[in-house]
């Protein structure tokens, strides 16, 4: 069989490209539940490729076939578009990264490109390792970033050990992050990336966003912002001047905890000291088809369309969580029980007035219920109980209703003690630099009826006035065995 020739496959390319560029750009004047719901899957493509289907397709293909050696050539050339092989591109993939890129880029003029890796910390080295590269001329030249030290302990330990520790590039931590003088004096010649996490996790931290990226465009440096417990919902950083976006989507985004997932979003045109044309034109396309490609950190179809259908509920989502967190903060903060208590919705809180100015509920100006921006602080809070470690995990075992985990973003109320879990491998003295002490628990509130997720706490706190609440058998403990005896027994 005669091909067509190569032009043939590349002029197909050009007008594809062409017209899904237009349907993009239909889709940014849409509305953020709109962008949501449909992403940029399209019924012309659907009509045409898909069978109709509404929902986008599930492509579990590894790889895609060519009609003759032209079009693999040009597709393996990166000439044309291509889903070549699961490991760099899928349709299903596809689909995810295009409602991302949407929504991070939401109410702003910036164009945006995502790519979506395997979990939120493949996301975050994704997003960090193409700046931290050797120059050849200069072999022996120091690199460091400089990077809040309120961050997930995964990321503490990524930085800490995987980077500083083991590849001696030194992390320059910041400890008050709303010292911009801080942030500046650590910055030198050497600095690569700067990285910060907002509102961070557990301690709900928080930073003048827009601030610390002129800082680091002074510099000749992107600014990285892992905003996964806001979501672009209630927050959107590249709108404030971000270069790239980090969200680990298997929590809030990814709310029925079916998959794990992460994320990098990217402004294009980034800042960066970094030479290198192609990376800074378009940096999240630029890991997709070459660093990603190399090293790997894709995710499965599968996952990425059960993400996408969480997805479509985000902003009502996060603002029945924030309302529901709100009135569980209020109640704790005046319990006899309870030392402090850290959420931003609280006005008592000292970083109230600045989360105000950035977490805003995306579309409350039109909304029917609000008709003005309005303030929603997100579904995670913290709490110190007034004791010792003991008493919190008294406290902590005596949940019913709550679950015990190390998960947050669920649909269902979920809650750690991070000094055990998240954040215990960082050791006292980097919980220490975190401000993650022992009486600290983390609440992830659910969308269950707020009343019901204070009444759990109010009884598990009863433990400290010597009432004995159900504590969970261990005999019945980690499924298993005692799992199959129960069932059997009843």
């Amino acid at each position: 069989m005669s091909s067509p020739g190569i032009n043939h496959y590349l002029d197909a390319a050009k007008r594809a490209t062409a017209w899904h560029a237009e349907n993009i750009k239909k889709m940014r004047s849409c509305r953020f539940d709109t962008i949501a719901v449909h992403g940029i899957y399209s019924m012309q493509e659907a009509l045409d490729f898909n069978q109709g289907s509404v929902i986008e397709p599930i492509y579990m293909s590894t790889s895609q076939a060519y009609r003759d050696a032209d079009e693999m050539e040009a597709a393996l050339g990166y000439q044309i578009p291509t889903w070549c092989y699961s490991r760099i591109a899928n349709p299903s993939v596809y689909y995810l990264e295009g409602v991302l890129a949407l929504l991070e880029g939401y109410g702003s003029d910036v164009e945006t490109s995502c790519v979506v890796t395997s979990s939120g910390m493949s996301a975050i080295q994704s997003a960090v390792d193409p700046f931290l590269i050797i120059d050849r001329n200069k072999p022996n030249q120091p690199m460091n970033f400089v990077a809040t030290t309120q961050v997930y302990g995964g990321t503490f330990q990524q930085f800490a050990i995987r980077k500083h520790q083991e590849k001696n590039i030194e992390w320059r931590k910041v400890i008050n992050a709303n010292n911009l003088d801080e942030w500046e004096s650590l910055i030198d010649e050497n600095t690569r990336f700067v990285y910060g996490e907002m509102p961070s996790n557990p301690g709900l931290g928080f930073f003048d966003l827009e601030k610390v990226a002129e800082i680091a465009h002074k510099h000749n440096l992107p600014l990285i912002i892992d905003s996964t417990v806001a979501t672009p919902a209630l927050l959107r950083p590249i709108q404030h001047g971000a270069d790239i976006v980090v969200q680990s989507v298997t929590k809030s985004l990814f709310t029925s905890g079916f998959g794990i997932c992460g994320a990098v979003i990217s402004r294009k045109n980034i800042t960066t000291n970094i030479d290198n044309p192609q990376m800074k034109a378009d940096f999240a396309m630029y890991i997709k088809l070459l660093p990603n490609r190399d090293n790997g950190p894709n995710i499965s179809p599968m996952n990425a369309i059960l993400a996408l259908n969480d997805i479509r509920t985000i902003r009502s989502r996060m603002d029945i969580l924030s309302r529901n967190t709100l009135k569980v903060a209020h109640f704790l903060e005046t319990h006899k029980h309870i030392q402090e208590v850290e959420y931003l919705g609280l006005e008592s809180h000292p970083l109230y007035q600045l989360a105000s100015k950035y977490l805003i509920l995306a579309d409350s100006e039109t909304d029917d219920c609000y008709g003005k921006p309005f303030n929603r602080y997100g579904h995670l809070m913290s709490f110190l109980v007034k004791g010792d470690a003991d008493k919190t995990r008294d406290v902590f075992n005596a949940f019913t209703r709550i679950w015990r985990g190390t998960d947050l973003g669920r649909i269902k109320s979920i809650a750690t003690i991070p000094a055990i879990s998240t954040h215990s491998q960082q050791g006292e003295e980097g919980r220490k630099l975190a401000g993650i002490p022992s009486n600290l628990i983390r609440l992830c509130v659910g969308a269950e009826h707020p009343d019901d997720v204070i009444k759990d706490i109010d009884q598990a706190l009863s433990v400290l006035d010597g009432k004995k609440v159900f504590i969970t058998s261990p005999e019945f403990s980690a499924g298993g065995a005692s799992s199959a005896t129960l069932r059997k027994d009843s």
